[in-house]
């Protein structure tokens, strides 16, 4: 990790990143293509992160950013191959647009730069972010957090160009995945989310951290209400779109059922454990026995050769003493655990367990995955803008103020479909209002933003555009409201090439000579 001194000096003097990825990429052996489409991701990157940074508040610094993605090309990368479309190679990619290979570091990619940056985020991954207490949990919500961070690491590539902000839906790798990671990004932190993603240290508890973190800035019962509903998203994000995945869950599922179905009868359950026990401690008495008995073991040598074919025989007595080592080994351990659940406390905790475990499997009963995950989703987001309004109530200063106004303003314009924004949710219409409102009301109080007529909901038909708007700096936002025969209507200006008409209801004359008409005013106040 760089000093304090080391990073301070980087600002100081600009880093020629260019320069540096091209020394890397020296000791690769990529074809030209490839270094060249790796050059450009850089070269984009660098040109838009302004843009991104200022759209998106609480980003990683664009420093930390580039170097990521230098570090990975370095240490993770061998081999990148980039391929044609209806090609030969394309063959190995089947329906898919790319191909990571964490084994062999090696990725596989048409030549879409996004898709390539895309694939660079996913070979860094850890498998595992959370620790095996948390069962079924440490597998789901790991991949729903490790997609997420990968389709953000995209982003300021993606939706920026240096002079513009655009999102396409059909251009992110999961739209539901997006949604719910920069929901947990805008409750808990960049840095945080950052630090859980990368650090490989297994004595941290990064879930506890995230559940106190929660708790400690949005209150108990709402911090363990979005915890749970995260840790349930995830469950089936993870069955519906991770084959390998859904596989481990429905197997996991039946494991559990069959477990719990054995404890419905306790008696029935320790006699079972009984038994079993004491026909482990006979065999493995027999193994010692045999293993310390040149005649037992030879005749147990010629027993199991008796009927095994040819191509399985075992060669020698003692070929037969190391597997009988470890066939002995095996039953130690489950003898073990079989003695380990006789204990009517630990019984108790592995019940526990297997019914957490249920908890969150028999949501895969569900009839219909893409409709529940669409409940749970549009759930998910209630409890999140209820979690907004702790962040607005504390907000004191202008600058606290203005970053929550481009926070919310990134929140609404996020996708939650091919079609739809947040802001487009009638679903939410009425939580998200009480919001915008909330957060216009803060504003004005410390001055930010001038009342714009005597009335609220006039302020609100106009300064809620504030929340909607694609241009990059809203503090060079100006305003014009226009008084037409058939609609009234607002046009807004950035003081450069952006400008926007945005029609709005018809107001009664008394209404009318309440806001200021043909006037061009400036709404941020910083």
């Amino acid at each position: 990790m760089q000093k304090k001194t080391d990073k301070f000096l980087d600002k100081i003097v600009k880093k020629d990143y260019n320069n540096e990825l091209e020394k890397v990429l020296e000791k690769k052996a990529f074809d030209e293509n490839t270094k060249s489409l790796l050059l450009n991701i850089l070269y984009k990157i660098e040109t838009a992160y302004q843009d991104y940074e200022k759209v998106k508040p609480e980003v990683e610094e664009k420093e930390d950013f580039i170097q990521f993605i230098i570090d990975t090309i370095k240490n993770h990368c061998e081999d990148i191959k980039i391929i044609k479309l209806n090609s030969k190679e394309s063959e190995m990619l089947g329906t898919k647009t790319f191909l990571v290979e964490k084994n062999k570091k090696r990725i596989i990619s048409y030549p879409m730069e996004r898709k390539v940056l895309y694939c660079i985020a996913k070979i860094s991954k850890q498998e595992k972010i959370i620790k095996d207490k948390y069962p079924i949990i440490n597998k789901t919500l790991t991949d729903l957090i490790n997609v997420g961070n990968c389709i953000s690491t995209v982003e300021p590539m993606r939706d920026f160009n240096g002079y513009s902000w655009t999102t396409l839906p059909e251009e992110i790798e999961s739209i539901y995945h997006n949604l719910i990671y920069q929901n947990i990004r805008i409750l808990v932190g960049e840095q945080f989310l950052n630090h859980w993603i990368k650090n490989s240290e297994s004595i941290i508890d990064y879930m506890e951290d995230f559940k106190e973190k929660l708790e400690e800035q949005y209150g108990e019962k709402l911090g363990e209400e979005v915890l749970v509903a995260l840790n349930e998203i995830s469950v089936l994000l993870a069955f519906r779109y991770n084959p390998k995945l859904k596989n481990t869950l429905q197997k996991e599922k039946l494991n559990v059922e069959r477990k719990l179905e054995m404890l419905a009868n306790n008696q029935q359950f320790v006699q079972g454990m009984t038994q079993e026990k004491r026909k482990l401690t006979k065999e493995i008495k027999t193994m010692d026995e045999t293993l310390n008995n040149k005649d037992l073991l030879q005749a147990e040598y010629e027993k199991r050769n008796e009927f095994l074919p040819l191509q399985e025989k075992i060669f020698s007595s003692r070929i037969l003493s190391q597997m009988m080592a470890k066939e002995r080994e095996e039953k130690l351990k489950r003898l073990e655990k079989v003695n380990h659940l006789l204990n009517p406390q630990n019984f108790l905790a592995f019940k526990k367990d297997l019914e957490n475990k249920e908890k969150y499997l028999k949501l895969l009963s569900t009839e219909d995955i893409d409709t529940t995950i669409k409940e749970l989703v549009q759930e998910f987001q209630e409890k999140f803008l209820n979690c907004y309004q702790a962040k607005i109530e504390k907000a004191e200063t202008k600058q606290e103020v203005m970053k929550l106004i481009y926070e919310i303003r990134y929140y609404n314009l996020l996708p939650v479909s091919d079609n739809e924004q947040i802001y487009q949710m009638q679903e939410i219409e009425e939580q998200r209002e009480k919001v915008e409102r909330q957060l216009l009301a803060k504003a004005q109080e410390v001055k930010l933003i001038d009342m714009f007529s005597k009335a609220k909901e006039i302020d609100y038909a106009i300064l809620k555009n504030l929340f909607r708007v694609r241009v990059i700096n809203l503090e060079n936002l100006f305003i014009k409201v226009t008084k037409e025969k058939e609609a009234n209507s607002i046009q807004l200006f950035d003081g450069e090439a952006f400008e926007e008409k945005i029609p709005i209801e018809k107001l009664d004359d008394k209404k009318e000579t309440l806001f200021k008409v043909n006037k061009k005013m400036k709404i941020v106040n910083l």
